[in-house]
C-alpha cells in the first residue's frame, strides 16, 4: 500500500517537478517505510524550493539522525529553529532546541 502511495507522488512529480506539496508528501511516505536516504533527498530538494517554516527541517534532521549522519541532522535542527522562530512558531523551535541538545 505504501509503495502504491509512493509511486502515486513520483508520478506527480514527473508531471510537476516543482510542485513542493506534492514532494513533501512523497518525503513523508518514504519516512513511514524508513526509507531514510530517499526521503532525506527529497526533503533536501523540497526546502530548496520552498520557504519551509520549520517542520521539514525537523523531518530532514530525523532522517539523517537515522543514517548516521549526526553533523548534518545538527545543521537541519538549527535550520529549523530559524524558519521556526521567522514564522511565529516557538513551540516547534523549542521542540528542536531540545532535539538538538539531545544529539550532544
Amino acid at each position: 500500500m505504501a509503495d502504491s502511495r509512493i509511486d502515486v507522488f513520483r508520478t506527480m512529480l514527473t508531471a510537476d517537478p516543482n510542485n513542493t506539496a506534492v514532494r513533501f508528501g512523497l518525503a513523508n511516505e518514504l519516512l513511514k517505510v524508513e526509507r531514510f536516504a530517499e526521503a532525506a533527498e527529497e526533503l533536501q530538494t523540497y526546502l530548496q524550493q520552498a520557504d519551509d517554516q520549520g517542520n521539514a527541517y525537523g523531518k530532514l534532521a530525523q532522517a539523517l539522525e537515522r543514517l548516521g549522519r549526526i553533523d548534518e541532522a545538527r545543521a537541519a535542527y538549527q535550520q529549523g529553529i530559524v524558519a521556526a522562530q521567522r514564522h511565529g512558531h516557538p513551540g516547534m523551535a523549542q521542540d528542536f532546541e531540545m532535539a538538538l541538545a539531545d544529539l550532544l
